[in-house]
């Protein structure tokens, strides 16, 4: 038996960059996660959840109001603990704590320091995979996901995503996790989850010292 798979991988990016086709991409990759002869329920997570309020797409860990900022952090706090507690095990998370820093600060202008959140994830082997792509490929992911989309009016502006995206590069540059940048211009799912799994396997992110 070869050594034990526990990659820890935080996907961030703006809307329309696949970050969450990559996620289940990565949940069932045998490089990432190991060959598997049926499925299971490994860890695929989410900031994104609107778990704040009782409607369809409501507020949540990068959404929430002011005076939701405590319900936030100790969400947070609670998410870490857990991670440290299962530290070998596999956890994939679909945009998380710059996430919410992004949103905030363009909505609020309150910049939530997220470094002591970043102190507990660096010893659990966190990775982050920074999804991104050039402006004039939106149009394209745009088409591609009113397909399947149930609230198709989130991407009626995309020039709103190419300014998250530039606030992200910024808050990504400051962040302490071993990065990786993705460019998803080219809308290439599994060409992407290979260089993923060569990075994480180069670079010592498959497994837990």
């Amino acid at each position: 038996m070869g050594a034990k798979l526990t990659p820890k991988v935080i996907l961030e990016g703006t809307r329309l960059t696949f970050k969450t086709d990559i996620a289940f991409a990565l949940n069932e990759h045998p490089r990432i996660v190991g060959p598997r002869k049926y499925r299971y329920h490994s860890p695929l997570i989410s900031a994104e959840w609107c778990a704040f309020t009782n409607v369809p797409w409501g507020r949540g860990l990068i959404n929430f109001e002011p005076h939701e900022a405590a319900q936030a952090m100790e969400t947070y706090h609670t998410w870490a603990r857990l991670f440290e507690l299962q530290r070998y095990y596999s956890w994939i998370i679909d945009r998380f704590h710059l996430s919410t820093q992004m949103y905030q600060l363009r909505t609020y202008g309150v910049y939530y320091d997220f470094r002591w959140l970043e102190e507990r994830l660096l010893p659990l082997n966190f990775r982050l995979i920074f999804c991104t792509r050039s402006p004039e490929s939106f149009a394209a992911a745009r088409q591609e996901r009113l397909r399947v989309s149930g609230n198709p009016s989130q991407y009626d502006d995309l020039a709103q995503f190419v300014e998250e995206q530039t606030l992200l590069q910024r808050l990504v540059s400051e962040s302490r996790l071993p990065t990786l940048r993705m460019d998803i211009s080219d809308n290439d799912v599994p060409q992407a989850v290979e260089r993923i799994a060569d990075w994480l396997e180069a670079t010592g992110g498959l497994w837990m010292p």
